[in-house]
């Protein structure tokens, strides 16, 4: 078991095994040198990683000898933080991989059950853990779209011959790698309970925790393959974490809202919440950002997927920045959707970071109707209440119809949106001259409002009031969105912008969290790009880089040095203005 959890050794004892194992390096680099030399001697891309690594941390992915020598130090360095042992190793990067895993289970009377595979040919689905950030699994799901029964039946073979070849027994998984024509290759046992076990929990119906206490207790597990009808379902697990969507840098604070989603089924089974925090939690520098795991299940794919949408859309978390609007986005991508992605996929889709859900002209519809109809409802509650008198107002006037200019400020998209309250409840919306029927679920200031506009369920999470407006999340995605009355709208094309922040000579830390060191000195002369210091934030490290060429004119911060997000580390001098 300790030998299986150790990155070199396990890559030994796998090949040994029969396992189809990364070309690479079977033993530890030994420095920086070694490791750029290995690289070249089985050809870059390599992956550089830590012997002890897990969870993402102490991984790096290089291209050509100077990544390698960078890879190598901040993964070394990431490996020593987390886990105490810097011991490196280098192998090839297998190009378009899917990652997939095969669950294990055993006890100590000889008896190894997979979850892919039964002597009579029914299978038990794999877990698929392709959409990562940084090496670290985001969104799981069960079985694979990728995996036929053929490999299927080969990659459970390899995962149960190496547990038998280490005599290994209670819950483990093999991960592989597997390439576009299904070759696949082994990349780590972990030698314990994954942090994504509850969606083979789900389509299964076995619960791994109760088999290994069992196993623990030295029982015999009363399974075989053939008493395990193949599994029915697809089951998908959303790591919702604090932290900004579009730069994974993690968040801290305090939960000043938190509400989990509920089921939606009679049964409940359709929707399972694993989290540890509750309102008032505190998210701090020290641990993962991870706040929950989130999981839906489903008879279909497309049933699961679209039950994560709505999960997503309900779960209200406030007082930290998080990775929903990120998740929500990837479940409803035509290419998530078809299944056909790979561990590159946030990387292709979001080459610049996640910038926020894209509105067509229906979805941009459908939010400026709820706005209206938010409006409208705050309204009625304001002019129904007579100022410190706190009683109802007898025969104050109370309007059925309002003419408002509602725009979104991120993209400028405006329209005139024209609303009439029926006399069932309902409402009438025009926007930019279309009129859709309107009927919303929503007590005025609560989180979440649920309507039907125009024959479409939609999900609106209320968010705050702003001076003109609201600031509204929708497809998991905040948006402020203006809401003016003519007059208002007219007066506003007067107002003059506030002038933006000159952040051009100013290095700012995206995150609080602690400097690792500073590479440059005041009256250094930089390039853009040029690495100034490293931050470490939840035992990842992170560069800072000069975001121009300049002279370091000023800094602020030292080695061992806590400091907050937005924290000024250096000054570059000014630039000066060409006449």
């Amino acid at each position: 078991m300790f030998l299986m959890g150790d990155k070199i050794e396990s890559k030994k004892i796998a090949k040994a095994a029969g396992v189809h194992t990364i070309p690479g390096f079977d033993g530890e680099v030994e420095n920086v040198e070694h490791g750029i030399q290995i690289a070249n001697d089985i050809g870059y891309p390599v992956m550089v990683k830590a012997s002890a690594g897990g969870g993402g941390k102490g991984m790096r992915i290089a291209y050509n000898d100077k990544e390698c020598r960078e890879a190598f130090r901040l993964s070394k360095q990431e490996a020593k933080s987390s886990f105490g042992d810097d011991r490196m190793l280098v192998e090839k990067f297998i190009e378009e991989p899917r990652h997939i895993e095969i669950q294990l289970i055993g006890d100590q009377h000889g008896n190894t059950i997979q979850w892919a595979l039964t002597p009579r040919k029914f299978y038990l689905p794999e877990r698929e853990c392709s959409i990562q950030r940084r090496n670290q699994k985001v969104i799981e799901e069960a079985p694979s779209v990728h995996i036929d029964e053929a490999t299927r039946k080969a990659m459970g073979e390899q995962a149960v011959a190496l547990a038998k070849n280490v005599g290994y027994f209670s819950a483990g998984t093999c991960e592989f790698l597997v390439d576009p024509k299904r070759n696949f290759y082994f990349l780590e046992m972990n030698t314990r309970l994954q942090v994504e076990h509850p969606i083979t929990e789900y389509i299964t119906g076995v619960d791994l925790v109760e088999l290994m206490i069992r196993v623990a207790a030295n029982q015999k597990l009363n399974l075989s393959q053939t008493e395990l009808a193949k599994p029915k379902g697809w089951a998908f697990e959303s790591r919702v974490y604090a932290e900004d969507p579009e730069k994974y840098l993690p968040s801290i604070g305090r939960l000043t809202k938190y509400i989990e989603p509920v089921a939606t089924t009679p049964s409940g089974h359709d929707l399972r919440c694993d989290s540890g925090i509750v309102e008032g939690s505190e998210i701090s520098i020290y641990y993962d950002p991870m706040i929950c795991k989130l999981c839906t299940y489903g008879e279909t794919r497309e049933l699961a997927r679209t039950r994560m949408e709505s999960a997503l859309d309900r779960y209200v978390i406030q007082g930290v920045t998080h990775n929903i609007p990120l998740l929500r986005d990837v479940m409803s991508h035509p290419r998530f959707a078809a299944g056909k992605f790979s561990t590159k996929f946030l990387a292709e889709e979001y080459p610049e970071g996640f910038k926020g859900a894209k509105l067509d002209e229906k979805k941009v519809a459908e939010l400026f109707a709820v706005a209206a109809v938010v409006h409208a409802k705050r309204d009625l509650r304001k002019r129904a209440w007579v100022a410190g008198a706190g009683s109802v107002a007898a025969g104050a006037a109370v309007p059925s119809s309002w003419d408002l200019n509602i725009s979104l400020n991120k993209t400028g998209e405006s329209e005139r949106v024209l609303l009439l309250a029926e006399k069932d409840g309902s409402w009438k919306v025009s926007v930019g001259g279309k009129t859709m029927p309107v009927n919303m679920d929503w007590k005025v200031e609560s989180p979440i409002a649920k309507a039907v506009v125009d024959g479409s369920e939609v999900v609106v999470q209320y968010l705050d009031p702003l001076a003109v407006g609201y600031r509204l999340q929708y497809l998991g995605t905040k948006f402020e969105v203006t809401v003016q009355s003519p007059r208002q709208h007219e007066l506003s094309k007067h107002m003059k912008e506030k002038p933006k922040l000159d952040l051009t000579s100013v290095l700012l830390s995206p995150m609080p969290g602690t400097v690792v060191n500073v590479a440059v000195k005041e009256g250094d002369v930089v390039a853009e790009g040029t690495e100034m210091a490293t931050l470490e934030a939840m035992k990842m490290q992170n560069l800072i880089r000069s975001p121009r060429a300049g002279k370091v004119a000023k800094v602020h911060i030292k080695a061992g040095q806590s400091v907050a997000g937005d924290e000024i580390l250096i000054e570059l001098e000014r630039e000066v203005a060409k006449a």
